[in-house]
């Protein structure tokens, strides 16, 4: 008797040690089905996300995509079209997601407006549009700055500029003289006074979207810069043309000031200049772009590798502003970046 006991209970460890582990899951209310956009052009890449209603995410559900099982928690499609998306845990579906892939066409981007002060460290007026550029900044990130300094390299000149970048070629084709002056999206000239006008430049970022964007890779090696500059279009473009800048930014240096503002003092010692002008990386009026480039969906690349340009004082402080011109000569949109970054087209 002892001894059947005694087999009894080494077959009871024997079964019970084969046994798999299981693991017990908690009971949920609810599966929560999100995706970070529902809507996007043919071949992009949606990605979802599952969760209780407590927000722990469920990375073992299951998705469904127009009642196939999806493997994994993205999706592309190279069609055009409307999907319905399921997610499934413990047998609990969540609510059906729609999305969408279209042609490219429904895409809007942010919208920003190029402001190029034309300026100089001898000009008392020109603190005038530095001033308004200041304001525009209280109101709106979605503007870029460019400060042209004008006109004179000849330190025995009376319109002597140590930070003068000869743009002649470009203030030929505008209707004004003298300085300062402000453009607004290379063609628009920014009302007098500019610090009282600044929703003339406000107004340049709303509206109509531009359709097209652009996102930079910017790589500082050594004394090298390595730029990509990446153009996206979600409608069909001709005659555009590409314009790529590097300015300089902390430059301190004199700055004559006939105005009222900054306190009214002339002269304004170690004033900030920034955004400054150093090199044109493009023809200054442009670099055509391929018409079989600029078309819906795609994405138009220009490479650039150059030396840190010989004026630049201090690399650290260098900027990338690159922006598209229409057949016109008008900015349709423009882009800043600093160094060692990589953008994002900034799809709305």
């Amino acid at each position: 008797m002892k001894k059947n006991f005694l087999l009894l209970l080494l077959s009871a460890i024997l079964l019970s040690s084969c046994q798999p582990e299981y693991e017990i899951k908690r009971s949920i209310d609810a599966v929560i089905l999100k995706a970070d956009k529902s809507i996007k052009a043919v071949g992009e890449t949606i990605t979802f996300t599952v969760k209780d209603n407590t927000g722990v995410e469920l990375t073992d559900a299951v998705l469904y995509i127009n009642g196939e099982e999806l493997d994994g928690n993205t999706f592309t499609s190279e069609e055009t079209g409307n999907f319905e998306v399921k997610a499934r845990y413990l047998g609990i579906n969540s609510e059906p997601l729609a999305v969408r892939f279209h042609d490219g066409s429904e895409t809007n981007f942010v919208k920003r407006v190029l402001i190029e002060d034309y300026t100089g460290t001898w000009c008392g007026y020109c603190p005038r549009v530095a001033y308004g550029i200041e304001l525009v900044k209280e109101q709106t990130h979605d503007y870029v700055a460019v400060a042209i300094h004008r006109p004179s390299s000849t330190p025995s000149s009376p319109v002597y500029d140590p930070y003068n970048y000869d743009a002649t070629e470009l203030e030929n084709t505008l209707d004004a003289e003298g300085y300062p002056k402000g453009f607004l999206n290379r063609r628009t000239q920014w009302n007098f006074p500019e610090p009282e006008n600044i929703a003339q430049v406000i107004s340049l970022t709303q509206g109509e979207n531009p359709k097209l964007d652009l996102a930079m890779e910017t790589i500082k090696n050594g004394n090298t810069l390595d730029i990509d500059v990446n153009v996206k279009f979600s409608q069909d473009f001709s005659n555009l043309k590409l314009v790529v800048y590097v300015l300089e930014n902390g430059l301190l240096y004199e700055q004559h000031n006939y105005t009222t503002y900054y306190g009214g003092v002339d002269i304004l010692q170690n004033f900030p200049h920034n955004h400054v002008l150093r090199a044109v990386l493009t023809p200054i009026l442009g670099e055509p772009i391929s018409g079989s480039e600029t078309i819906v969906n795609n994405v138009y690349t220009r490479t650039f590798s150059i030396p840190v340009p010989s004026n630049v004082a201090n690399a650290n402080n260098v900027e990338i502003v690159a922006f598209v011109l229409d057949q016109n000569g008008n900015a349709v949109n423009v882009r800043q970046a600093g160094l060692n970054v990589t953008q994002d087209f900034e799809e709305l």
